[in-house]
């Protein structure tokens, strides 16, 4: 698990310093660098329900995120209903000089956003980064939408659940409630 860790930490740092020689260390994310310089993940729909239990022991409504899967689940009654792809924190957030994982443990929905919702903090210094359908559960970790290319298999963000849009739109209206139980599992 800890050579999975590392070469996912790899795979991110060597994303953020936009070196193309990954692969030459052994590790590929499926990702490649498009002709502007960008590096663009491997995002193609997947079957994220087939990293997630089927069904779990609770009887409320409860979103599941699993770093290590890389996945979201909504269950209702205990049944997955819906997932997708998540990408969680990273294990070390440069701008900031420390970890930046998503906290492990159950949580509550604390507020719903709009689609209009920005982030106060990032990009440092001013903030203002978009985060559609934001849902904070711990402090300033919130469920949220990101535009396409940000949501990826490995775990790059400051902290917060990266989802595609339309999950974070589906889960914030047609899912979540505040008080909505969110269970983060451990890295």
């Amino acid at each position: 698990m800890k050579i999975i860790r590392l070469g996912l930490s790899i795979i991110a740092l060597c994303s953020v310093l936009m070196q193309t020689s990954c692969s030459s260390l052994g590790f590929s994310d499926g990702g490649s660098y498009g002709s502007s310089g960008s590096y663009a993940y491997n995002s193609a729909p997947t079957d994220f329900a087939s990293r997630l239990e089927p069904t779990i022991a609770s009887n409320e409504k409860t979103i599941i995120v699993n770093p290590n899967t890389h996945a979201w689940g909504a269950y209702e009654n205990g049944t997955l209903i819906k997932s997708g792809m998540a990408t969680a924190g990273s294990n070390w957030c440069p701008d900031l000089g420390r970890p930046c994982r998503t906290a492990a443990g159950s949580f509550r929905v604390q507020s719903l956003g709009s689609a209009d919702c920005k982030s106060k903090i990032f990009p440092r210094p001013r903030g203002g980064a978009p985060m559609p359908y934001c849902m904070f559960f711990h402090g300033g970790m919130a469920l949220h939408g990101v535009p396409d290319g940000e949501v990826v298999e490995g775990n790059i963000s400051h902290g917060c659940v990266r989802l595609h849009v339309a999950d974070a739109e589906w889960i914030r209206f047609n899912f979540a409630n505040v008080g909505t139980r969110v269970i983060v599992k451990s890295y």
